[in-house]
């Protein structure tokens, strides 16, 4: 019997490189796995749903479950990433500890980027900086005539703007011309000038410090299936996240390997005992249940800044198949 065809957008993670090799083949699918940027992904399948599966932005796909619900997700986490370390400040701004951004100009690519929505919520949550407090002004990092993916409905009291079509938030940071800009990526002013620097210069010990009081390991991107291959193939989305699982668990087995190394990294085996350490052995985990209160928070945040409209809950993301609690392959 033949297989069903379908074509995965994701960029080169460790976690899915099996499934990339051949090593982990999904049940029933001949899956064609496309290599590209991640920017590339999200707005070719966002725009144009040009994929059959695709990972994506967990902030863009909650919007579009409210803006005729194209995909359906799994409860697969591609990427993962504490955010502290990705917010910069100009050094002339008068911010010297998170509560100096009130009043302040910050940059962000677009304002409904999951980054964002979890850096705005932890600063709430932690430093009672509210959403409300700053003036956000979107735009490329370094390129020109960025615009958001998704159409926005805010309320009366956030103020976002985009910046000039000839302007970037990165050469705008070094200027002054914005106080802070809260990005995925690495301003490259960050490296070129000496006013940019990081809001938490000590990054890691303070991101140490939030998961060991919230237990949050802030999820980034899910992975989304179109809606119409999930309805005419409604085994799909089970057989894709058992296969993912797997492929999850070869990459720790290759992390764990000490024979040689197998990433460039002479001290790996030190990294790797400070982060189980701090996270203990299973810190990326797939699966409702085993990431219910970092979903409930994300979702509250979502709905505190003005994008989700409406108060979901963990299982009504993904498909239902795939949530029953404490799946395991």
């Amino acid at each position: 019997m033949s297989k069903l065809n379908l074509t995965f957008a994701a960029t080169n993670y460790d976690r899915l490189r099996a499934l990339q090799d051949g090593r982990v083949r999904a049940e029933g699918i001949d899956l064609n796995y496309l290599t590209l940027p991640v920017e590339e992904i999200f707005h070719r399948q966002i725009k144009h749903h040009e994929f059959d599966l695709s990972e994506m932005s967990l902030s863009s796909y909650v919007l579009t479950l409210e803006q005729g619900a194209p995909f359906v997700a799994v409860p697969a986490f591609p990427s993962r990433y504490f955010r502290h370390q990705s917010m910069f400040v100009n050094r002339n701004s008068g911010i010297a500890s998170p509560a100096d951004l009130r009043g302040k100009r910050v940059g962000l690519p677009e304002y409904q980027i999951t980054a964002g929505v979890w850096q705005r919520g932890m600063l709430e949550d932690e430093y009672g900086v509210a959403v409300e407090d700053m003036r956000f002004f979107t735009g490329g990092v370094e390129d020109r005539g960025r615009s958001e993916k998704i159409r926005l409905d805010l309320p009366e009291g956030i103020s976002v703007r985009p910046i000039g079509p000839e302007q970037t938030l990165s050469q705008m940071l070094a200027a002054g011309e914005l106080d802070a800009v809260f990005s995925a990526s690495t301003p490259s002013s960050f490296h070129t000038s000496p006013d940019v620097t990081r809001l938490f210069p000590d990054y890691k010990a303070v991101e140490a410090d939030y998961y060991r009081r919230t237990g949050i390991f802030p999820i980034m991107h899910v992975v989304a299936i179109r809606r119409d291959v999930v309805e005419t193939n409604p085994w799909v989305p089970l057989s894709l996240l058992k296969a993912f699982e797997q492929s999850l668990a070869l990459a720790r087995e290759d992390l764990e390997y000490r024979s040689s190394l197998k990433l460039m990294l002479p001290w790996l085996a030190h990294h790797l005992e400070e982060t189980v350490e701090v996270m203990g052995g299973d810190f990326w985990k797939y699966g409702v249940e085993a990431n219910r209160h970092t979903l409930e928070t994300f979702l509250r945040y979502s709905r505190r800044q003005g994008l989700a409209k409406r108060k979901w809950s963990p299982e009504e993301l993904f498909a239902q198949t795939t949530t029953a609690a404490g799946f395991t392959v």
